[in-house]
């Protein structure tokens, strides 16, 4: 059966230039998917004209955030050689552009599966213009503080999948099996870079990871190498809300930082801090807080992650589990309630970390050196999850 092709579309005149399009693929992304689909357009072109000029931002916003303000929180302050810190921007930089390359070599590769052409130019448009959050969001490296703030370029998993289906003509009731098996080809390829380990080939997902019936339907559940599950349902729920345009304002940091109690029982606060930031209409806020009790201490923070929440819903649809167990502590993750959950715990340190993502938007998390990890719990737990729910609404 033969691939529907898009319907052509007059297109109304846009705004020229780099800055035209990165306002177009944020702001009205499936219209201009439409546009780069009818562009003429080489590997080299995209990659000399677009990918090596963004995907220097998060390389040189970390360089300077490094040197400038170093890292750290509280008055504790490291900042890296200037070497060491110059190297690992370089590094940084070439591994995201040997990345965007393979990524269109895995997008390529997999059409055929799901009914799609074989295209390296179309597979490079997705690979290069789909990362255009994520580089963007890469600017609050300059500032360490905020650098969850790089959440946000989470967007960019959206890009993805409204552009893989049109660019690479594959039918809209495979799209999302078609975008999930591509990040986790995409993931898989990460990991073995990270350990420079097997060869390139071995990054493509089989056919035998998703069922015909889940690719025919878009539903259902399917397995994920290496453990856990992805809901496919869900993931399309969330994709729906995501292009009926559900956006989401953060709140102002000066909300959060009133959510950080004076005191953990206790444990006094010493230190209060918060901040916010917008980039391209795509924002967020935190605030922070340091607690003392003796020799124990307690850092409370309160994120929101504001329109990056609708993507931050896709992680509901991982139904992935992680635990590894030490000879004096713990680490472990998953659903608890509904909420994606975190804990690390270090008997013999006395250490560790909670956190919580409220709401598919916001994220608590407490860490430091306490007698229990039930201190950091209940150091979430003061925040007022109720509250956060309510302000989510």
């Amino acid at each position: 059966m033969e691939t529907p092709q898009p319907t052509p579309v007059e297109m109304p005149h846009a705004e020229g230039g780099m800055v035209g399009r990165i306002k177009r693929i944020l702001l009205e992304p499936k219209a201009e998917w439409a546009r780069i689909d009818a562009e003429p357009e080489t590997v080299a072109g995209i990659f000399t004209k677009w990918v090596l000029i963004l995907a220097a931002i998060p390389a040189v916003a970390g360089l300077i955030g490094a040197l400038v303000f170093g890292y750290g929180a509280f008055g504790f302050v490291y900042r890296p050689a200037v070497a060491v810190a110059v190297g690992g921007a370089v590094l940084r930089y070439v591994l995201t552009l040997c990345g965007v390359f393979v990524l269109a070599l895995i997008i390529d590769g997999l059409a055929p599966q799901f009914g799609g052409t074989k295209n390296r130019v179309q597979a490079m448009k997705v690979a290069a213009y789909s990362a255009t959050a994520s580089w963007l969001a890469g600017v609050f490296g300059i500032v360490p503080a905020l650098a969850i703030l790089g959440l946000l370029g989470l967007y960019s998993l959206y890009l993805l999948y409204l552009g893989l289906p049109r660019l690479m003509r594959v039918a809209e009731d495979k799209a999302l099996p078609y975008t999930l098996v591509t990040l986790g080809a995409a993931l898989v390829l990460g990991l073995v870079v990270m350990a420079v380990v097997a060869p390139l080939s071995a990054m493509f997902i089989g056919r035998s990871v998703y069922g015909p019936a889940a690719v025919a339907a878009g539903g259902g559940t399917v397995a994920v190498p290496g453990g856990g599950s992805v809901d496919l349902t869900k993931l399309q729920e969330t994709a729906k809300k995501l292009e009926a345009g559900q956006q989401a304002k953060a709140v102002a940091p000066s909300a959060l930082q009133a959510l950080l109690p004076a005191a953990l029982g206790d444990y006094k606060r010493t230190e209060i801090s918060s901040a916010g930031a917008n980039a391209g209409g795509i924002g967020g806020s935190e605030a922070e807080a340091r607690y003392e009790n003796g020799g124990n201490s307690i850092r409370l923070k309160v994120t929101d992650m504001a329109a990056a929440g609708a993507i931050a819903a896709l992680g509901s649809a991982l139904n992935v589990e992680s635990s590894r167990q030490t000879a004096t502590g713990y680490e472990k993750a998953g659903n608890v309630d509904g909420r994606m959950t975190s804990e690390k715990w270090d008997s013999k340190s006395r250490d560790g970390s909670y956190s919580v993502v409220v709401a598919s938007r916001f994220m608590v998390e407490a860490e430091g050196i306490v007698p229990s990890v039930d201190a950091l719990k209940q150091a979430v737990g003061a925040v007022g999850i109720d509250r956060l729910e309510a302000m989510a609404k």
